[in-house]
């Protein structure tokens, strides 16, 4: 860590903050950040820079730091193998710590007229969960609910009400996955495979992005994902579903074990947007939303994606 890198809790992270520590790290690696526009705010901030080709992504804290030196890791180990995944940048040494929140440098993904279907969302994960690791590269297991605790334990803009009962749900769901049996290998899992994390570029190619959560465990954590959007859910259509589970060969909701991890996937949903409250009524209107949803398993799932 550079001398007076500070580690950070990921408390109060905001767009404002993340803006500063983006024209840090920016200047220290000589990119030109004027212009640049916040994409996203989550996990992570990401920005576009206006003056290059390129994507900052910062996290939250330090703690984040061995998840970002393995999306580096497997960033260049998926391009070796012709895989189509989003581009490390090369040239600069990375990730860099600043004000305790790593940085890294991203390949900017010149996005084409269309999104990615559930079909090719289906296909890719086939190909990837197909890939065996090559030597040298350790990957950890599926973070399941980690994050979850600290995100918990960061968030200052919840009832404590709220934290009680999600402290609670997070100890429940623990014991639940201690008890599932699974049907599959073990191999690399990309830990957060929906369809948003892939884009299609200008020349048509289907890019799989967002590495952070990548792991070496079973892919069922990858296949939790569309599951439960389709069937707690709705965000996709029977037709979409239909393809996505042709393209990949199987349907999740068929396991035995799936009403657990459909419960792990809409608690990992609820404690994500809880992390953004403070950015806008519609943020914290949403959050109110799911957080109602848990603590009723037989009321109606009417989120709204983001």
């Amino acid at each position: 860590m550079p001398s007076g890198a500070a580690r950070g809790s990921g408390e109060g992270f905001s767009s404002t903050g993340a803006a500063q520590v983006m024209a840090t790290a920016c200047r220290r690696v000589g990119f030109n950040d004027d212009g640049a526009q916040l994409i996203r705010l989550g996990e992570n901030a990401l920005f576009r820079l206006a003056a290059h080709p390129v994507v900052v992504r910062i996290a939250r804290s330090t703690e984040y730091l061995p998840s970002a030196k393995g999306e580096v890791e497997v960033s260049r180990w998926l391009a070796r193998e012709g895989f189509p995944v989003v581009r490390i940048i090369d040239d600069v040494e990375q990730p860099l710590i600043i004000d305790g929140h790593p940085v890294t440098f991203w390949n900017l993904i010149e996005e084409g007229d269309r999104k990615a279907t559930y079909g090719e969302l289906g296909s890719v994960l086939r190909d990837l969960h197909s890939l065996s690791l090559p030597d040298g590269l350790s990957l950890p297991p599926f973070p399941v609910l980690d994050r979850t605790d600290r995100r918990i334990e960061a968030a200052t803009a919840i009832p404590d009400d709220d934290r009680e009962f999600l402290s609670k749900r997070g100890q429940e769901l623990g014991d639940r996955i201690a008890g599932l049996h699974f049907d599959s290998e073990k191999g690399p899992v990309h830990g957060d495979a929906h369809v948003q994390n892939l884009m299609v570029d200008r020349k048509g190619r289907v890019i799989l992005i967002d590495l952070e959560r990548f792991s070496f465990d079973h892919p069922e954590w990858d296949l939790m994902v569309t599951a439960t959007e389709h069937h707690s859910l709705g965000w996709q259509t029977r037709e979409q579903y239909a393809d996505f589970v042709g393209s990949y060969g199987r349907d999740l909701r068929d396991w035995s074990g799936f009403s657990t991890l459909r419960a792990v996937q809409e608690f990992n949903m609820t404690t994500w947007l809880m992390q953004n409250v403070s950015e806008s009524a519609e943020v914290a209107e949403e959050y109110a939303r799911r957080i109602a949803s848990l603590r009723d398993d037989e009321m109606p799932r009417n989120w709204s994606p983001g």
